[in-house]
């Protein structure tokens, strides 16, 4: 696997300040893991093509979103990347959502030193409240929870034109599956561009059913 910003070739033509940006980001992943444990140990050889451009094959489609809320956030991944790969380009309005004290630190140092914009809210998701005027166009969630989960934490923030997005691995029938039983799901299953196995599950409208 591509040890570098090679590994988004083929996926995005990114700017010399953007492949900056992104080493600088990686590098702090890799500083801070050791305390933090920010992803996998197995996938930290393979950075790049398992976080990075994983996150990265969002931009070309959703890029044009002016507010994006990713939850759980965790180690950034895939809300920083967005926000680092759009920040040349785009005025976006970017939120991310962390519960765990020491991960909003790691995100909120990921900001301050690439320079992006992006705001860091410390707070459980159930307890978080959207800030903005108008629904957000794009909410994200990566190794976060069930799609059935996924769905609870995202239907309080759903508008009428809002897409929801939820990179999943090979089990993401099974997810699906078992989310119809409880949600009405307007939703579209992509292929990943980095990962065979892998899916982007895009929901655009989502409903509770009642329960029996």
């Amino acid at each position: 696997m591509a040890s570098g910003p090679e590994a988004l070739a083929g996926i995005l033509d990114v700017s010399r300040e953007t492949r900056e940006r992104l080493r600088l980001y990686v590098d702090l992943v890799r500083k801070w893991q050791p305390v933090q444990n920010l992803v996998a140990r197995s996938t930290l050889d393979d950075i790049w093509a398992r976080h990075v451009a994983d996150s990265t094959q969002l931009v070309p489609l959703y890029g044009h979103a002016q507010t994006w809320l990713d939850l759980g956030s965790g180690a950034g991944f895939p809300g920083l990347v967005v926000g680092i790969c759009l920040a040349e380009t785009a005025s976006l309005n970017l939120h991310l959502v962390e519960s765990n004290s020491r991960k909003v630190a790691f995100l909120r140092t990921v900001v301050r030193e690439t320079g992006i914009s992006a705001t860091v809210h410390d707070s459980r998701i159930e307890a978080f409240s959207w800030p903005e005027p108008t629904p957000p166009d794009v909410i994200s969630a990566r190794a976060l929870a069930s799609l059935t989960d996924l769905c609870g934490y995202s239907a309080p923030f759903m508008g009428e034109k809002t897409v929801a997005i939820f990179p999943k691995g090979r089990e993401y029938e099974a997810e699906i599956k078992s989310a119809l039983h409880e949600w009405n799901l307007d939703l579209l299953v992509r292929d990943s561009v980095v990962d065979a196995d892998g899916r982007l599950i895009e929901i655009r409208a989502m409903t509770a059913l009642k329960k029996a």
